[in-house]
């Protein structure tokens, strides 16, 4: 039994990719609830399951688990510039866009929020990062700040000291980091996302 789930991994599979592993079975359906109530797979949603870290040997990726958990969608705002070590506190909930509705998950594993972006927007700035044996999509930093103030509904980039203040003070960005920044996507995303204005003010400020 370990031996098959051990194939899987880390990968978030559905009940139907568990279910062929049992081929010979009458009731392969029953199997996977048994193995669930074993604990060798723990249940994401309805339908959608991760083989039990202790049982497969895999260390479990929450950004995998976010791409998978709503599709498509890829990994963005607080939790990509954590990611990549750009603001110093932690981040409790994995955020990620997508094209379909808002929705937000609560998992054994940790919850998951997503917000909608156009499809135009959608792949402005999303790039593959690949961790072992696996991939996952999540915003570059400069599209993870663009989501993240095009979804803080108090935030209004005006002038050049409400980007200093946001940067600095609300999100404590590293600005050493920041300088670093590519304008070329806040200048497509400036064409196609949410919040224009205050992503120009943003390009401003790093042109400056």
């Amino acid at each position: 039994m370990n031996k098959l789930l051990k194939e899987i991994g880390a990968t978030p599979v559905t009940t139907s990719i568990i279910e062929s592993l049992y081929p010979g079975l009458k009731s392969p359906n029953k199997k996977v609830a048994l193995l669930e109530k074993q604990g060798y797979i723990i249940r994401l949603k309805r339908g959608l399951y991760v083989v039990n870290p202790e049982h497969s040997g895999k260390t479990l990726s929450t950004e995998l688990i976010a791409n998978h958990l709503y599709a498509p969608s890829y990994i963005s705002m607080s939790t990509a510039l954590r990611y990549y070590g750009l603001i110093p506190e932690a981040v409790y909930v994995n955020q990620s866009m997508t094209v379909k509705h808002s929705r937000s998950f609560e998992t054994p594993l940790g919850n998951y929020d997503y917000k909608y972006i156009s499809r135009e927007a959608f792949s402005v700035g999303v790039r593959s990062l690949h961790k072992g044996d696996y991939a996952f999509l999540i915003a570059s930093p400069e599209k993870a700040l663009c989501d993240l103030i095009a979804n803080s509904s108090k935030v209004n980039l005006r002038y050049l000291t409400d980007v200093e203040h946001y940067l600095e003070q609300d999100i404590r960005m590293d600005m050493e980091e920041f300088y670093k920044l590519d304008a070329t996507v806040f200048e497509d995303y400036i064409k196609v996302g949410k919040k224009a204005d205050s992503i120009v003010t943003l390009l401003k400020y790093l042109k400056r």
